[in-house]
């Protein structure tokens, strides 16, 4: 990969964020993270990112950038404010009109790469015969708490100021960015027998972060612009797993041996609670839009199937950050 190619990553040392912009080093690419919490500042250094404190509500870390001539061929937004996203997303969009203003005053028309999620789709039925997958032609049915990002996402596809393409990722496994994590914590606590309030059909359709990571790279890096700007692409594993495939494996990592129970209730969808979105969300995504064009393919295991390592990558993660 050419040294010219710059990328910013903004909530670099979030889940999705972090995985991102690891990926795009991989890459060859030189990358920046715009980061709020300066304690992560060593972190992302050790990766070979390069922080940068700030935020879209404090654009003030625009001036050392402009002072050393830094452009960007890619800027990816992964920060998002659920209590009022509506401002925030104001403050995304001036945000990054201003660095494509000083990025096509050098002849370079940044590719914004826009993180929503496939949650905009909304919740399906439970695995049936009948079951199909949501595509990106799909009706947009998100719940209540997200419908802002929902949104927001689909307005930027008139933004006249830079190319945009919208990313849709699944639920993340892996690491100490794990979505899954309240699995873990659950299972610690339930000795005596695991209890979901979901249907065991229930369809968790996940994907591990550093696949995620290396699908924006993919698009990124696509040779044909045209192919990906206005367009909204899925990331999503292989295939879903469902509840009781998932359940299965945390009672054999656990040694749990009391019969896992199921009592379903109704899903909440006006505020976000990550357990009760995890495990009651039925959903299945299809990326064969992705997969086709760019060639990319998830790598890892699924996570029932690598639920040890995961497991440890996550205890260690937490202990780190505890410890800080």
């Amino acid at each position: 990969m050419s040294s010219h190619r710059v990328a910013l990553v903004t909530g670099a040392n979030g889940s999705i964020g972090n995985a991102v912009a690891r990926a795009f080093v991989r890459a060859g690419w030189k990358t920046f993270g715009l980061i709020r919490n300066a304690s992560a500042i060593s972190l992302l250094s050790t990766q070979g990112i390069i922080p940068i404190s700030g935020s879209p509500s404090d654009l003030s870390f625009l001036n050392t950038l402009y002072s050393q001539s830094v452009t960007f061929d890619v800027i990816v937004s992964n920060t998002e404010q659920l209590d009022d996203y509506d401002t925030h997303f104001q403050e995304i969009l001036r945000m990054v009109r201003q660095l494509a203003e000083k990025s096509t005053e050098h002849g370079i028309r940044p590719l914004l790469m826009f993180t929503s999620g496939c949650k905009d789709y909304g919740q399906m039925d439970i695995e049936n015969e009948n079951s199909k997958p949501h595509t990106e032609e799909s009706p947009l049915n998100p719940p209540p708490v997200l419908a802002p990002r929902t949104k927001a996402a689909r307005s930027l596809l008139s933004e006249s100021t830079l190319d945009v393409v919208i990313l849709r990722p699944t639920t993340v496994f892996g690491l100490g960015g794990s979505l899954y994590g309240p699995l873990f914590e659950i299972a610690e606590r339930s000795q005596d027998g695991l209890i979901f309030h979901s249907h065991p059909k229930t369809m968790m359709h996940g994907l591990h972060l550093d696949d995620c990571g290396e699908a924006y790279v993919s698009i990124a890096q696509h040779a044909q612009r045209r192919d990906v700007m206005g367009q909204c692409f899925n990331i999503s594993g292989h295939r879903y797993e469902t509840l009781d495939e998932v359940a299965a494996a945390v009672q054999r990592e656990y040694g749990i041996t009391r019969e896992t129970k199921y009592e379903p209730k109704p899903l909440i969808t006006t505020s976000y609670d990550k357990y009760t979105i995890l495990t009651g969300f039925s959903q299945w995504v299809s990326s064969d839009k992705l997969r086709n064009l760019t060639g990319w393919k998830d790598e890892k295991a699924l996570f029932s199937e690598g639920i040890h390592i995961y497991r440890k990558e996550y205890e260690i993660a937490k202990t780190n950050s505890s410890s800080v």
